[in-house]
């Protein structure tokens, strides 16, 4: 961490605590007490009215006048704060979230107890991905375009160069939003699906792109699919995963193991895949014409194995 981020990082803190050690800001920041002392001189000649308190528990403190008024934000709005950035601290590990959470905690003086608690699994892959994340939220802050391989839902591969705007995660899989210089658009990339990542030149914002979002901005090689309806029977022990996608409106109970889910779902191999997940914990009842495509598809997967 820079300088410059470390003394507006402990700005933050005292606005937030009335007394913190020089020892807390130590551990915090990783630097010796003596480098915290300088500090403090740096920002008493900034003219931020910074004061020595002595004693037992002493520390350094701000004047109660240049202090953030915490009515602003409630003990549980606090609380919500932490819960959100620990869970998204989770699915990108990063010094600089961490760093934000141990402030916001410094805006209660109370201990913090939140009734909601968030985790996600540590996946190995999600793991690797986290690297590439922070790699490309990186080119977006220092402007640098980025070039990479892109394998398309066909297996088609195509040579890309993308002015990066925005990573988003989207359910569990992260996008990458830019313009495409190849494809002269704004475009969203599916990262798991990019290789070969790498910086290349600076280059100036465009206006139009500083806002993207997903009204403006076209997932690659994706064509708008249309769903069939169609009626699965149900084992109770997989009823939770369609509620949690389709819904409780669309589970309707036949007798006190049986369900009957009423959703609609592409007619192609993804929805396929999905299905065949279940196994033999549903059962597709209608219509005529998708059961049999989707026997097709299980049989065709049967015959790799004669």
């Amino acid at each position: 961490m820079q300088k410059i981020e470390r003394l507006i990082s402990m700005i933050m803190i005292l606005l937030q605590k009335e007394v913190v050690p020089a020892s807390e800001f130590s551990r915090l920041f990783q630097v010796s007490k003596r480098t915290i002392q300088r500090d403090i001189e740096t920002l008493t000649y900034a003219n931020i009215p910074i004061y020595a308190h002595h004693g037992h528990e002493g520390g350094y403190a701000l004047m109660d006048e240049y202090k953030f008024d915490k009515r602003l934000l409630t003990h549980k709005d606090i609380e919500n704060i932490v819960v959100a950035l620990d869970g998204f601290e989770q699915l990108i590990m990063n010094e600089d979230i961490e760093l934000t959470i141990q402030k916001i905690k410094g805006m209660s003086h109370l201990e913090l107890t939140p009734d909601l608690d968030l985790s996600f699994y540590h996946w190995v892959g999600r793991n690797q991905l986290n690297e590439e994340v922070i790699y490309l939220i990186e080119a977006i802050r220092t402007n640098h375009s980025i070039s990479f391989d892109y394998v398309d839902h066909k297996g088609e591969i195509t040579h890309r160069v993308v002015e990066p705007y925005r990573i988003k995660m989207i359910e569990v899989h992260w996008y990458l939003i830019g313009y495409c210089l190849e494809r002269k658009d704004n475009r969203m990339f599916k990262l798991s699906r990019m290789t070969d990542i790498k910086k290349e030149g600076l280059f100036t914002p465009r206006p139009q792109s500083q806002m993207l979002n997903e009204k403006g901005t076209k997932k690659e090689k994706v064509v708008e699919l249309k769903t069939t309806a169609v009626k699965i029977e149900l084992d109770i022990s997989v009823r939770d995963q369609f509620i949690e996608r389709y819904g409780r409106q669309a589970i309707q109970k036949i007798d006190k193991r049986r369900f009957l889910a009423s959703i609609e779902l592409p007619q192609n191999q993804y929805a396929y895949q999905f299905l065949s997940g279940f196994g033999k914990k549903i059962k597709l009842i209608e219509p005529k014409e998708y059961i049999e495509q989707y026997v097709e598809y299980l049989e065709e997967a049967l015959r790799c194995y004669k």
